[in-house]
């Protein structure tokens, strides 16, 4: 039997890319997928969840957020499913170092849901991307995200909010 692992991450803000949190300077970041044979590069004690389960899943794609000039440090990781209409967004988490109030950089959550939605356009689906959020978390997400809460613990983001994401992650690169 699964688990049901439920969307639970602050958005702690939208940026242009990623900032550092102390410097205010802002970083330029690429969403890369991962394969199987990427998994040496996520090392399960920098992670609360099992990505490796994840990267196993044929069903899903396993995303990472780096730094440009910075590749091999994993900023967040997404796995997202792609369906008949929508993606489905099953997992995101910043990386240890980006939690917390000593977090290193704000935006990166908000880049990978703003990634999924580009995802979301790219397949013709209108930017809507779905998920199943964290209770205590729904209302932020309709704050922050402008998503629509459906029903329960399920969550979508509908085409102006998705667009509102990607031009603001990824205004210079669409």
């Amino acid at each position: 039997m699964n688990e049901e692992i439920y969307i639970d991450i602050e958005i702690d803000k939208l940026t242009n890319s990623i900032e550092n949190r102390i410097t205010g300077d802002i970083f330029d970041t690429e969403v890369i997928q991962l394969s199987g044979k990427d998994k040496r590069q996520i090392k399960k004690t920098n992670w609360r969840f099992n990505w490796h389960t994840e990267l196993s899943n044929e069903n899903r794609q396993v995303y990472k957020l780096i730094i440009n000039n910075n590749k091999f440090i994993i900023q967040g990781l997404l796995s997202l499913e792609v369906k008949t209409d929508h993606i489905y967004m099953h997992l995101i988490e910043s990386a240890s170092f980006n939690c917390g109030k000593d977090k290193v950089y704000l935006g990166v959550p908000g880049n990978l849901v703003a990634y999924a939605c580009k995802i979301s356009f790219d397949h013709g689906f209108d930017g809507y991307v779905a998920f199943d959020a964290k209770t205590a978390l729904i209302r932020h997400y309709q704050e922050t995200l402008y998503a629509t809460h459906f029903t329960g613990t399920k969550m979508y983001i509908e085409t102006p909010a998705a667009l509102r994401l990607v031009k603001q992650y990824f205004y210079n690169k669409i």
